[in-house]
């Protein structure tokens, strides 16, 4: 037991120590890449250090498999240079304990990181998002609610809010929708409900449609006119309304299953946020994967120069493995492979290819 307590803590330091250094980094060269892009709209630094900070949270948790590759290496790298992983061996153990405490470690880390740092993460990057848009202009036109979805179009002139039962995949094609358009001073000047809504190029198409001028009018019903078809002019195209929905990672893990049902019931496809919270919760078994690819090369005594050889190795299958999950991620977006194959099949997996390596190097 004391031999795990003292391996979990040269882990757990070696952990720490790249995180700090990755903060470090990610830290400059984001304030750097701000300041290139929003350096002429943003006055001061004290701005482009906030928005960085802000962004900061999803960056590290971005590079956390890059982090425990690199935490693993130097923790077996350091056991191997003091000949410790010789006396645990001298001792009668077998070095395959040795990798007992970072995979429990790691396991506890990455489930306190997806249970808790997810959560920070979704909420710094919406402030994130929120401050971008601010900036550049383009606001959310999209938000989703218990009894459909909302839409927002116009302009200086006035604004048209959009209420919808249900919608089409790409929100273009609307069931039930109600359209209230107000005026510059923020009066409202009309309501229209149509039994069907399509957005074409500038306008919206309705059928069914009712409308009721009510600037100034003293009795709306009494003026209200019953229109078969009618055209609705509109600024708003698809892939506007399809970009805000933000990223699934702006929406915290605890949030993200009561968010794809109401997407289920306003009509659009939920897959990329299905994916995503799979993954998430798949990423503990992913870090553990990159720990034993690290261990697979690093745990065993390293002799001459062929230290580097098996650093490479291990750096290259591990950037191997990340690669090969987003891949999986984005055949699962497209809905080429099941979800919980994309999410778990290519960290169970690694584990499993890495495990093998270890045993057979170890015990022949």
């Amino acid at each position: 037991m004391t031999l795990h307590f003292y391996m979990a803590r040269r882990f757990l330091r070696s952990l720490l120590g790249v995180l700090a250094i990755f903060l470090v980094l990610t830290l400059l060269i984001d304030l750097v890449e701000q300041a290139r892009r929003h350096g002429d709209t943003l006055e001061g630094a004290g701005a482009l250090i906030s928005l960085s900070l802000l962004n900061l949270p999803q960056a590290l948790y971005r590079i956390l498999p890059l982090v425990f590759i690199l935490a693993t290496l130097s923790h077996f790298l350091g056991l191997a240079r003091t000949s410790e992983m010789v006396v645990v061996r001298a001792a009668g153990r077998s070095a395959v304990v040795a990798l007992v405490p970072p995979v429990l470690v790691t396991l506890l880390v990455g489930g306190l990181g997806v249970a808790m740092f997810n959560p920070l993460v979704a909420a710094t990057s919406r402030a994130y998002e929120t401050r971008i848009g601010e900036i550049t202009g383009e606001e959310s036109v999209l938000a989703l609610a218990g009894d459909g979805l909302w839409l927002r179009q116009g302009n200086a002139l006035g604004q048209t809010v959009i209420h919808a039962a249900g919608a089409n995949l790409d929100g273009t094609e609307l069931s039930d929708a109600m359209f209230l358009s107000f005026g510059a001073d923020g009066s409202l000047q009309r309501r229209i409900d149509a039994d069907a809504a399509v957005l074409t190029r500038g306008a919206w198409q309705l059928t069914g449609a009712k409308l009721w001028p009510l600037a100034g009018a003293p009795n709306p019903e009494a003026e209200a006119r019953a229109h078969p078809s009618l055209t609705l002019p509109s600024d708003l195209t698809a892939d506007e309304i399809r970009n805000s929905f933000g990223t699934p990672s702006s929406i915290s893990i605890w949030e993200l299953p009561a968010f794809i049902d109401r997407l289920n019931e306003a009509g659009f496809s939920a897959l990329r946020h299905e994916v995503f919270l799979n993954m998430e919760l798949a990423l503990p078994v992913f870090l553990v994967a990159m720990v034993l690819i690290g261990a697979a090369f690093t745990l065993r005594h390293q002799r001459g120069g062929r230290t580097g050889l098996y650093i490479l190795t291990a750096v290259l299958l591990s950037f191997s493995t990340y690669f090969l999950r987003n891949f999986a991620q984005i055949l699962g977006e497209n809905g080429e492979i099941p979800v919980l194959l994309a999410a778990w099949a290519p960290p169970l997996a690694a584990i499993g290819l890495a495990a093998g390596l270890i045993l057979h190097l170890e015990d022949g």
